[in-house]
Formats: structure tokens, sequence, C-alpha cells
């Protein structure tokens, strides 16, 4: 019996030690995704319990929520590719702040001549508010890009699928703010497609909070509750009618734009 070539022995073993690597790739693959999926449903299960829930149950499911999603972003390797965290000087990423404060310099405009700019109640006695929702619109953002795009991008091929995807989950947690729900939807659109341009995290949360803001302002607050969502909004009526639209535990994520 011909022995083969030693050619044919090397491409042979090649052969096999490719499909081995490719299927130790794939499965490692599946296991990633499954991760990603794993964290995606309990974070945002985790997101909407939070949001549909008040009192004790909402402050305990708050630090749930908050202590699964930084472990999960942060804990766990290849999870910070997205993060956007480095601060970028605003090179490329200036004009979405400009942007941002001449749609909200229009709407103050525009509200000021229809006689509906007001200040909330809650500024008034909390100027620190303000930047309280600063800070809160960085934490939506950080969020939505990494939390939900990030994992998205890896569950699924097309990239305008999963940025399509993250803004849809994120509008659906401003349910049933009708107003929030709509601006939510083209905001995480655009948000999730600046970013992935310019990833920088600071100019999408200061353009956020500026649009949020100026919503608060211009807008009266028996259309958009106070900026509630999830069962906050549903008991805004019963609070006004109880004379107490400050309750001691707030019901929205929004909780530092008014009085809740």
């Amino acid at each position: 019996m011909r022995r083969q070539p030693k050619t044919m022995r090397f491409l042979a073993l090649d052969t096999m030690i490719n499909w081995a690597i490719q299927v130790v790739t794939s499965v490692n693959t599946a296991r990633l995704k499954t991760y990603d999926l794993l964290e995606l449903v309990v974070g945002y299960a985790l997101i909407l319990s939070t949001l549909w829930t008040s009192g004790s149950t909402q402050q305990a499911l708050l630090i749930t929520s908050a202590t699964w999603i930084v472990m999960t972003t942060f804990l766990l390797p290849d999870k910070t590719e997205l993060s956007g965290l480095r601060p970028s000087g605003l090179e490329h990423s200036w004009w979405i702040i400009v942007a941002a404060a001449g749609m909200g310099a229009a709407a103050v405009g525009i509200a000021a001549r229809m006689g509906t700019l007001h200040l909330p109640p809650g500024f008034a006695r909390h100027a620190w508010r303000a930047w309280a929702y600063v800070a809160f619109a960085f934490v939506q953002q950080f969020i939505l890009q990494n939390y939900f795009l990030l994992r998205l991008r890896h569950l699924v091929s097309k990239t305008y699928i999963a940025v399509g995807i993250a803004a849809l989950l994120f509008s659906l947690a401003h349910l049933p703010n009708p107003l929030l729900t709509l601006t939510t939807l083209v905001w995480g659109l655009v948000a999730c497609l600046l970013f992935l341009r310019c990833r920088d995290l600071y100019a999408l949360a200061l353009a956020h909070a500026i649009l949020g803001l100026g919503i608060a302002f211009t807008i009266p607050n028996a259309i958009h509750h106070q900026m509630r969502v999830g069962l906050g909004y549903l008991t805004y009526q019963s609070d006004v009618r109880a004379h107490s639209v400050e309750p001691k535990q707030p019901n929205s994520i929004h909780a530092s734009m008014g009085d809740h």
C-alpha cells in the first residue's frame, strides 16, 4: 500500500485543525450570545419591574437593577467595547449639543408665545434637580448604548436592526406616557446612530438633558404628567387630587424632573 505524501498528510492535518477551531469558535460564539440574551432579558425585566412598582418594592428593585447592570457590564469580559466613557474633547460631537440647544431654544420661544412656558414646581424648591436630571440622562444613555445596543449588536447581524430594537426597547420603557414613548423612540434611533459614529456618551447625555428639560419647561404637566412613566403616570391624577404631588416614594425614572 502506497503511503500518502507528506504534503497530503499535512494538508489533511491542517484541515482537521481548522475544522476544530471553527467548531470551538462556533460554540464560544453561541455561548456568548446566550449570555448576552440572558443579560438583556433579565436587565430589561428588572427595569420594567422597577417602573411598574412603588414604595419599598420599587426601591429594592432599583438597587437590584443597578447591581445587575453594573455587574454584567464591568465585571464580565468583552462588555466595554462600546463604552464611550473616555472623554473625546467634543472634537467630533460638539455639534450635537449645539443642535439640541438650538431645538431647546426654539421650543422655549414657541412656548413663550403660546403661554405654556413654565417652571416645574419642583424646580422652585430644589434647583439642583436640573443637575440631577443631567446625571440621570447620562445613566439612561449608558444603559441604552452600553447595555441594550452592545448586546443587540452581538445577537443580530445587521447593525441597523440592533439600533432599531434598542430604540424600541428604550421607548417601551416609557409607557404608558404617550409623549415620552414617541419622543424616546425618535431619540433612541438618533442617539444610537450618533453614538456609533462619535462614541461620546457625554455629548449625547447633555443633549438628552437639554431636550428633556425643554419638554418639562414648555409642555403643560397635564400632557406629560410631570415626565412620569410606568405606574407613576397612571397615579398622577390621583396624586394631584389628593394634594400629594410629591409623594415620599417616586414612581418614575424621571423623578428629578418635577414634583414626585
